[in-house]
């Protein structure tokens, strides 16, 4: 067993005792390795069960957080699903396992770029990016089976409802 294998197991565990018992969700999760997705000089802490920070003055978010969002949304095989907030990519890979396609709108053009070539080093080819106002959704492909905002907003996003 390897150094990674070992510690995803250990937050897999904890996720489970902290109430993410979704399989499907458990097994997105373990199955994508969060380390591509942090900073270098946090990946002793990548499978940590806690946010780190990312460019922008973002972050990764918590794996608990992850998890729970995940279970909260259902989501199914077929379905198609709108994240708002691309951040470093984690969330929309991880909802990649379970969902037939992801759409994922960030406004900042630098993590956006970033999350699409981690995506693409993991192969995953069933999410698509966009850059803009996650806002305003992305309505020439809604509608949509599920919406995950991960981003904060300063207004209600109507639009999305």
């Amino acid at each position: 067993m390897s150094l990674r294998d070992d510690r995803a197991g250990r937050l897999i565990l904890s996720l489970r005792r902290q109430g993410v018992t979704d399989a499907r969700v458990l097994k997105a999760m373990e199955s994508i390795d969060r380390a591509v997705f942090v900073h270098e000089k946090f990946l002793d802490q990548a499978w940590e069960d806690q946010a780190l920070p990312i460019d922008c003055a973002q972050t990764i978010s918590q794996p608990y957080i992850v998890g729970l969002m995940t279970q909260a949304l259902d989501v199914q095989p077929r379905h198609r699903v709108l994240e708002i907030g691309t951040g470093s990519g984690y969330q929309c890979a991880v909802l990649s396992r379970m969902a037939r396609f992801v759409y994922s709108v960030e406004r900042y053009k630098s993590l956006l770029t970033e999350a699409e070539n981690r995506l693409k080093i993991l192969g995953i080819d069933n999410v698509f990016t966009r850059h803009g106002d996650g806002g305003q959704g992305w309505p020439e492909q809604a509608p949509f089976d599920r919406i995950m905002v991960t981003a904060a907003s300063p207004h209600e996003p109507t639009e999305l409802l």
